[in-house]
């Protein structure tokens, strides 16, 4: 058996990859993740949108959208159990996912827990494009130059850690920005480091937006599917940043 983890990028179906539509177009089984049953699957929508058929036997898996640990442990048991017992009509799935599987992504709680409850599946993991990285194509900027430092973390992880970040990395990427947004503008205004923030919202979607006057989403309600990219400019380079400059020691022989 075998279950397979399909990157489809955060939205443009132009960036779905050669490997990845090969996967989808093998007759393997598709799963795809919705919020609660009966709802609207975004990763399905991006392959619509590609132009592939969603076959007809194509099962959506339930994934709630909460941070309650209990319920989503009994989320991904109830998952990988449904997928366990589809095996015996089918030999290998494909799961689809937004974005990149391997970052913050479901795919791999779910694929942890099949190994766990039926050892001897087989896993693979198809690489794709993360939403911030499109992001950062989409607004022209770069994520990071030289020897600079990015850190990415779900905004979620609160403004104390945010501003611990802006202290040490050139680059702080946030995503899912929707609940702590005036918080973290807020932030960002205190530091000076407005103007050189950009917001994102469905990146590659046909409804995507970029915000680069970010003061102006003050007070607003924004998509869950958005971010923002703070690049400093000017922040001291220690030496041991500077270190990977320097020509190796030469070694008499």
């Amino acid at each position: 058996m075998k279950l397979i983890g399909v990157s489809l990028g955060p939205g443009d179906p132009g960036l779905i990859t050669r490997r990845a539509w090969e996967a989808l177009t093998s007759g393997a089984r598709w799963l795809y993740p919705v919020k609660r049953s009966g709802g609207d699957s975004y990763a399905l929508d991006i392959a619509r949108r590609a132009g592939l058929s969603v076959p007809e036997d194509a099962v959506p898996l339930v994934f709630p959208m909460t941070r309650q640990a209990e319920v989503l442990e009994r989320a991904w048991q109830r998952a990988a159990r449904q997928v366990i017992s589809l095996a015996q009509e089918s030999p290998e799935f494909v799961f689809l996912v937004e974005g990149d599987a391997s970052t913050f992504a479901t795919f791999g709680h779910l694929a942890r827990t099949l190994e766990a409850l039926a050892p001897g599946w087989e896993i693979e993991t198809l690489p794709g494009v993360p939403s911030f990285v499109a992001a950062a194509a989409a607004a022209g900027v770069p994520l990071a130059e030289e020897d600079d430092r990015v850190a990415v973390i779900p905004a979620a992880y609160g403004i104390g850690v945010i501003e611990h970040l802006l202290d040490e990395f050139d680059t702080v990427v946030l995503l899912k920005v929707k609940p702590l947004l005036d918080e973290i503008l807020a932030l960002l205004a205190r530091r000076g480091l407005l103007e050189q923030t950009f917001f994102c919202e469905k990146v590659g979607a046909p409804e995507q937006r970029l915000v680069r006057d970010v003061a102006t989403l003050r007070g607003e309600a924004v998509n869950y599917l958005s971010l923002m990219i703070v690049r400093q400019q000017g922040l001291p380079r220690g030496e041991l940043r500077r270190g990977c400059r320097k020509k190796p020691l030469e070694v008499p022989s």
